[in-house]
């Protein structure tokens, strides 16, 4: 693929919204409502959150403060079109003038679908497909403001329009977005990942690593999304061991919500293969994603070797290793995987060696692709499929 990497070419950069950070920031909730004209806000969170004691809590807060609050919690772990235009009925009847996306990356991303079509008609949600022209006549007031809060520190997912959704029709994941249908402010508590069980820990955590490790190799020059790369591995890589094991230190799980964030702002600028698969895995299995691209990892490192290792470096000073050579790289990345009980195969999450030629296929068309540092084509990613269902790491 064209390397974009010199200083010379013109490149287009973005940098995201305000972010109020800190144990028990959450409190700041009801003022920030009050300062982008919510009174009626909805919370849109997913089913595995739903009933956790802090959606109640921020519930009542908010209520207390003498807003009235919906909530919506019909997001699906990998969500689909479907809960978002539920979403946007609930938003609708309660006559909501705001939205607050709680929960791991699939309710932000549901929160933010929803505010893409609850307050207007003229556009269907897939007219807003990443991989299409963007609507015309839109502007912000076209989409309600949203509040993002993510609980899991992982996805990355709180400061950009973009959302990923399964294409029930097609079955497929799609990303939906609008320039004008940012966030309009994040909360980052790192309180509210304290409860988070070990096992998603390490998933979501795995995931932050991989936007950041991913962002970092897209071969375009972007200093401002690689800087965020860079000090996002810094973070994540010295905490996520403690916040597997110890979830109440709260350092650890500051740093993993930090470092997470600032993965999320660095894959403006791309991501690789990993994802790309790790999208159509789990559009056909409904696999963890976190979990997904953390087995997929070392199929993909492997693949673009020779691509990477001349930028790793920085990558090597930023997770402490003793060189700069890929195989110490590699090994390093596959220790952290076993340490946190990452199975070893794609089989074993489910997937088949019968559906290989269809994710493949699926996996052609996802945007990640393209912004891998090399370049791939159908037989290849199936032979990377196969490898990954037999045996993704020694």
């Amino acid at each position: 693929m064209e390397n974009n990497l010199s200083a010379l070419n013109p490149q287009k950069w973005t940098v995201p919204v305000p972010m109020e950070y800190g144990p028990g920031v959450r409190n700041q909730l009801a003022a920030l409502c009050r300062e982008f004209n919510i009174s009626r806000p909805m919370i849109i969170t997913d089913q595995g959150s739903l009933n956790l004691p802090f959606v109640g809590e921020i519930q009542r807060s908010l209520t207390e403060a003498g807003l009235t609050c919906g909530l919506y919690g019909g997001i699906e772990p990998n969500p689909t079109d479907v809960s978002v235009m539920a979403g946007a009925a609930a938003y609708q009847a309660w006559e909501a003038d705001g939205i607050i996306a709680l929960g791991g990356g699939s309710g932000l991303d549901g929160g933010k679908a929803v505010a893409l079509i609850a307050r207007q008609q003229r556009c269907e949600l897939w007219a807003f497909d990443f991989d299409k022209p963007v609507p015309a006549g839109f502007s912000a007031a076209d989409f309600p403001p949203v509040i993002t809060i993510p609980t899991t520190a992982g996805t990355g997912a709180e400061t950009e329009s973009t959302a990923m959704l399964t294409d029930t029709g097609r079955g497929i994941k799609g990303c939906v977005w609008h320039p004008h249908a940012r966030p309009s402010a994040v909360i980052l508590d790192p309180e509210l990942t304290q409860s988070l069980p070990a096992n998603l820990t390490a998933w979501t955590g795995c995931d932050a690593i991989i936007h950041a490790l991913e962002a970092y190799f897209v071969p375009s020059f972007n200093p401002l999304s690689d800087g965020a790369a860079l000090q996002a591995l810094n973070l994540l890589w010295s905490s996520i061991d403690t916040a597997v094991v110890h979830g109440r230190d709260l350092e650890a799980r500051g740093k993993m919500l930090i470092g997470s964030c600032l993965a999320g702002v660095a894959f403006l600028k791309g991501l690789g293969l990993v994802h790309a698969l790790s999208h159509m895995v789990g559009a056909t299995y409904n696999t963890h994603h976190g979990l997904t691209n953390a087995v997929i990892l070392p199929v993909v490192l492997r693949f673009n070797e020779a691509d990477i290792t001349p930028r790793l470096k920085p990558v090597a000073q930023a997770l402490e290793l003793p060189d700069a050579r890929f195989e110490t790289f590699y090994n390093a990345v596959c220790a952290m995987l076993d340490r946190l009980d990452i199975p070893k195969s794609l089989a074993a999450l489910g997937v088949k060696h019968a559906d290989i030629g269809e994710i493949a296929r699926k996996s052609v068309g996802d945007p990640a692709r393209l912004t891998n540092p090399r370049d791939s084509s159908l037989e290849q990613l199936e032979a990377l499929l196969a490898q990954a269902i037999e045996r993704a790491r020694d």
